[in-house]
């Protein structure tokens, strides 16, 4: 009777250990697979880096002359997994350009040893450096690849304005000659006129002129690059000077040019 009562004595303690046994061997299971799913949880993979910037180059052609240009731009919108839709940027100018009036035209003249061609009735040349600043923001479209989208521009600044004298060289006179109130009936007289006298000649005589421009366009981006900027813009431009800008002999003189223009650019996004 004793030892049956001791057999299972001896079965119930085994019965108990196995027991404590396998329930560290589910709380150490239980913990193992908690702090793989926390791993799952907390590992962030790395995505593309995003577009924060862009520089563009480009021409620009306007009714009363041409421009060269680079805009360097800095992309911005309220949230930052939206900066790649190029919703609104900010742009810095820089822009060189020429301005001409629609009178002018190239003649060629004959008198002397050979033919040289010149501008008739042209008394100075203008060039302008512009600073500007401004805004870029998306109208119309989405900026997914192979498709187009349409954006509004603003940009306003300085301009720096360069006077040049355009000189002559006439058969009546062995100097070029430009144009003032001595000079001016043959200035004008195409009998006398052999031709430009080229375009150094008056560099030492350049006056600067202050003024300032604001710019309004419509930008088609055509790229299906992220990565790279494909575009073209039209619009209108308006530049004021301090000073009345004399480009013909036979034409008032006025502050401001007014024009309308096409421009094509490229470059990237980084």
């Amino acid at each position: 009777m004793r030892g049956k009562n001791l057999t299972i004595l001896v079965f119930l303690a085994l019965c108990i250990a196995a027991t404590q046994v396998r329930a560290q061997h589910i709380i150490r299971s239980t913990d193992t697979s908690s702090k793989v799913v926390q791993q799952q949880v907390y590992v962030k993979p790395k995505g593309p880096k995003q577009l924060t910037h862009e520089m563009t180059g480009g021409i620009r052609l306007n009714t009363n002359g041409w421009s060269v240009f680079t805009d360097i731009g800095k992309l911005k919108a309220p949230n930052p997994k939206y900066l790649e839709m190029f919703h609104n940027v900010r742009i810095f100018q820089i822009e060189f350009t020429e301005k001409k009036s629609q009178a002018e035209y190239k003649s060629t003249s004959t008198n002397g040893s050979g033919s040289n061609t010149y501008i008739y009735g042209k008394i100075n040349n203008f060039y302008a450096l512009k600073l500007g600043w401004g805004f870029r923001k998306m109208l119309v479209g989405k900026p997914d690849p192979g498709t187009v989208s349409i954006h509004w521009v603003n940009t306003f600044g300085i301009s720096v304005g360069f006077l040049k004298p355009y000189y002559l060289n006439l058969i009546s006179d062995p100097s070029a000659v430009k144009y003032d109130e001595s000079t001016s009936q043959d200035f004008l007289n195409q009998n006398l006129i052999e031709g430009n006298a080229g375009f150094s000649k008056g560099i030492s005589e350049v006056k600067i002129i202050p003024g300032g421009h604001f710019k309004s366009s419509l930008h088609f981006d055509f790229s299906g690059n992220h990565k790279i900027a494909l575009a073209a813009e039209v619009g209108f431009n308006v530049e004021y000077y301090s000073q009345p800008i004399p480009l013909m002999a036979l034409q008032a003189a006025e502050p401001y040019f007014a024009d309308l223009f096409i421009a094509i650019m490229a470059g990237k996004r980084w």
